[in-house]
């Protein structure tokens, strides 16, 4: 069996199961957030008085915190009331940050285990060798009734990354690149294993963003065997009590892709999806308005270190706004003690409160009509980023940054 088959076992109580295979299983941590609790309540309590273990549920507010409508502010209210009636002890409302980040930074998130959240990028927690996927917030409302879920067991897609990446070129590009290649249905409900050498070699924060946007080429789930930077991350948080699991070596997975990235350049996913994606030498010179450094794709601290490079000393163009959001609360402490946060206010940019921001379009950062922005998010759809005729472009954190300073898409390269 491949890491994913071995790991849905383990939680559907079997010696074995096969690609297709309808299985049920036990989940280890279920969570939603401030824009899916609410209608996950409203299920929830059709079906049930108790969840079946608060200690096993997590609730975060970052969509949109702190609320920017009164729509929004009632949803904090119902998550808040929730919690507290149930008992639910891991909830983040204070601006701890997003959801993907927070959960492995309060040590949530175990190798092995199965992980199920209401947000599509839940499977950013793939990095760290569980199995983790988004689901919609009915089968949330079932899973804080009962514990368990089904799945249909994914066949699985090897994707081999080998070489070293060049300057201002990273994880970011890694992703973009194999989602051009496989096109944003090319791996619909599949397991997305990745490996080589690029990828083991790899920090917490690149396996991350990997994993993140597994979900743009359709897939169930990405996945990583952890490597020793994770199992030193996971040592740091007192993670304990797990089991690393890894994929059979005669595994025969359904397909198998070969990336080579010695020498490619910084990939830019231009509007408006995410698989249609170009050489950054092909996209220089189109005109922006706004620049965004955060999400739970790229809101890390080697994202902001990187971005901070490249703006040291310089300035961001009059006509742009850039807004830079930490994506936890402890990566904006960190970042304002090794003096990040006096360089990205230097040079103009806009710094906000940890939280997704801008990224769904709803809050600090929305796109008015025409309006162009070049961010480190996952998604480039159609009004994604707000009005239907403004246009998002995807790219790593030094070539936002650059990007900023220019006033059009630039390569940080020179």
């Amino acid at each position: 069996m491949n890491i994913t088959e071995k790991i849905l076992a383990r939680a559907a109580g079997k010696n074995e199961v096969n690609p297709g295979e309808i299985i049920e299983v036990d989940v280890d941590l279920a969570m939603s957030h401030d824009g899916t609790s609410p209608p996950t309540i409203n299920t929830f309590k059709k079906i049930s008085d108790k969840v079946w273990d608060p200690d096993k549920i997590v609730i975060i507010c970052d969509h949109t915190l702190p609320p920017n409508t009164i729509g929004s502010a009632e949803f904090h209210k119902v998550t808040k009331k929730f919690a507290r009636e149930q008992g639910i002890k891991k909830y983040f409302s204070h601006g701890e940050g997003i959801c993907h980040q927070v959960l492995p930074e309060y040590g949530l998130i175990k190798p092995g285990s199965v992980v199920v959240g209401a947000d599509s990028h839940t499977c950013t927690h793939g990095a760290f060798g569980a199995f983790a996927t988004g689901m919609g917030a009915t089968d949330i409302a079932f899973v804080f009734a009962t514990g368990k879920t089904w799945f249909r067991v994914p066949e699985a897609y090897k994707i081999t990354v080998e070489g070293k990446l060049g300057k201002f070129v990273t994880a970011k590009d890694v992703i973009l690149n194999i989602i051009g290649k496989i096109g944003t249905y090319g791996a619909t409900y599949k397991t997305l294993e990745f490996k080589g050498k690029t990828i083991e070699s790899m920090d917490v924060s690149g396996r991350m963003t990997i994993c993140n946007m597994a979900i743009e080429s359709g897939a169930k789930n990405g996945i990583i065997e952890p490597n020793k930077a994770t199992l030193q991350y996971l040592k740091d948080r007192n993670v304990k009590s797990f089991e690393v699991v890894k994929s059979d070596k005669d595994y025969m997975y359904e397909k198998e892709y070969n990336f080579q990235v010695d020498d490619i350049e910084p990939q830019v996913a231009c509007p408006n999806n995410v698989d249609n994606v170009r050489s950054i030498s092909c996209v220089e010179g189109i005109t922006i308005n706004q620049a965004f450094i955060g999400s739970c794709t790229n809101g890390r601290l080697e994202d902001l270190v990187q971005a901070g490079e490249v703006l040291e000393g310089k300035m961001v163009h009059e006509d742009v706004r850039l807004i830079i959001i930490p994506a936890s609360a402890e990566i904006y402490r960190k970042a304002l003690h090794n003096g990040l946060i006096d360089t990205f206010m230097d040079s103009g940019a806009i710094i906000c409160n940890p939280g997704c921001g801008p990224c769904l379009g709803g809050h600090m950062g929305v796109l008015g009509s025409q309006e162009v922005c070049i961010a480190t998010t996952n998604r480039n759809f159609l009004g994604r980023m707000g009005d239907p005729e403004s246009e998002v472009f995807l790219a790593n954190p030094a070539v936002v940054a650059a990007s900023a300073i220019s006033g059009e898409i630039k390569d940080p390269r020179g």
